[in-house]
């Protein structure tokens, strides 16, 4: 025992007003070293005590690490920010300079332009109202010359460089540090329900009305609803968003040939012919697999979608105000491909599956 110190008397008659050797502190005994808890406190060795001090040591060490760790990691953040906030400031002071000076030159172009206008018309009323006959036909080439340079004054036409280039603030670093914003401040995933009456003969509905599975046979159903899809195998959730930002997650990973995504109301749901596939018009937007192939489809325009693996699991992120569509992997925020478009209309989650179940 390291202080050598043992009650050789009855701790029981102790009272509180006794003084505590253990501690050498000219106190009142605290009850608990009066009693005979006093041997187990007294029997605390050196060694124990030198590594308990050890580990206060060590988790303290180790939480000042993680806190300068988080700082550090967050100051870097910020400065990252800063630096992409100023380049795409300085981006978007450039592109409004060059708006307004492409402004500037066509207002000064038909500014002359029009002078010219009213310089010829001034002459030719001047030349009808002055001359006689004789005189009309003598100046009449004249006139016609007069007339060339009038059309070859063109009408304004709509350009591409008098409008404001949305795209200098297109930056891929802002743009994954505000998907994953969006993805950690949404309180809850959609709920997406499947439209029963949109659905294609060759889907079937899971009761819940949240998985559909693919048949190569169609089921008996009324093709004459003009809200079924008759030939292809889609389907469409039951409500449409109009507004905010918004986020569902499908299961894929039984499927190998689906599609996932958004539309409009109008998309063509009768015939066989590629307007009626999802993708292949301009009212849907959609993340395609077939087999190994990944791709976007938008009006018969796929774009190809490089992924390492087959994902299990596909997050959908529809900003409809902001005109973007994103499509994520939801374990680790990565995202798969991401779509910017105004949209004029309220969207539907549409589906196609041609193989096993989503």
């Amino acid at each position: 025992i390291s202080l050598g110190i043992w009650a050789t008397e009855p701790l029981l008659e102790s009272s509180p007003s006794e003084l505590c050797l253990s501690h050498h502190r000219a106190q009142p005994l605290p009850w608990f070293c009066a009693w005979p808890f006093l041997g187990v406190t007294l029997g605390i060795s050196a060694p124990q005590r030198r590594l308990m001090s050890r580990r206060v040591l060590a988790w303290q060490s180790a939480a000042s690490a993680a806190r300068e760790l988080v700082v550090q990691r967050l100051l870097l953040v910020g400065k990252a920010c800063e630096n992409e906030e100023q380049q795409l400031l300085e981006r978007v002071h450039a592109e409004e300079e060059r708006a307004h000076q492409s402004i500037l030159t066509q207002q000064v172009h038909w500014t002359e332009a029009l002078h010219k206008l009213g310089a010829l018309r001034t002459y030719l009323v001047d030349m009808i109202t002055s001359l006689d006959d004789q005189g009309l036909l003598v100046s009449l080439l004249f006139s016609f010359a007069r007339t060339e340079v009038a059309e070859g004054i063109l009408e304004p036409q709509e350009s591409l460089k008098l409008n404001f280039n949305q795209s200098c603030v297109q930056s891929p670093l802002l743009h994954r540090l505000w998907a994953c914003a969006v993805l950690c401040c949404l309180t809850g995933q959609c709920l997406i329900h499947i439209d029963e009456k949109t659905l294609s003969p060759h889907l079937s509905l899971s009761e819940d009305k949240r998985t559909l599975t693919f048949s190569p046979k169609k089921a008996k159903l009324d093709s004459g609803c003009p809200e079924r899809f008759d030939h292809w195998p889609n389907a469409l959730a039951t409500a449409p968003f109009h507004s905010g930002v918004c986020a569902w997650k499908v299961r894929v990973e039984q499927s190998c040939a689906y599609k996932l995504g958004v539309c409009y109301s109008s998309v063509p749901r009768k015939g066989s012919a590629n307007e009626g596939r999802l993708g292949f018009n301009a009212a849907s937007w959609v993340f395609s697999r077939y087999d190994k192939e990944f791709r976007f489809l938008h009006a018969g325009q796929p774009q190809p979608v490089e992924l390492i693996k087959a994902p299990t699991e596909i997050g959908v992120l529809l900003d409809f105000a902001g005109g973007e569509l994103l499509f994520y992997d939801p374990d680790s925020c990565a995202i798969l491909f991401s779509h910017r478009q105004p949209f004029l209309e309220p969207v539907f989650p549409v589906f196609a599956v041609a193989h096993q179940s989503v």
